[in-house]
């Protein structure tokens, strides 16, 4: 059985990952290969830097990517990216 710790962890994982457009993002950064900064992620989505900034912070909370400062900008990282495409592979799989 899992402890109440565990469980609010995972949820947030799974909150995270429930959004499309957070699942863009991850992908976005994947793609690449490389850091990106926000407002180009942002100008791939055709969305505004706000919306993918909030996007962006409840990924950080789930610890799927690092956001570090570079100057006056914030560039993206992906974390457990690997770990990621299993869940979404998976999902996949469940859903057919």
């Amino acid at each position: 059985m899992y402890d109440e710790k565990e469980i609010s962890r995972v949820s947030i994982v799974f909150a995270a990952l429930s959004n499309p457009t957070r699942l863009k993002i991850l992908s976005i950064i994947r793609e690449t290969k490389k850091p990106l900064h926000i407002k180009a992620v942002a100008n791939t989505l055709k969305m505004d830097y706000g919306a993918v900034y909030r996007h962006v912070t409840v990924l950080k909370k789930a610890s799927l990517l690092q956001i570090f400062e570079v100057g006056r900008s914030r560039v993206l990282s992906p974390l457990y990216i690997e770990a990621v495409e299993q869940l979404v592979q998976q999902a996949g799989i469940v859903a057919k």
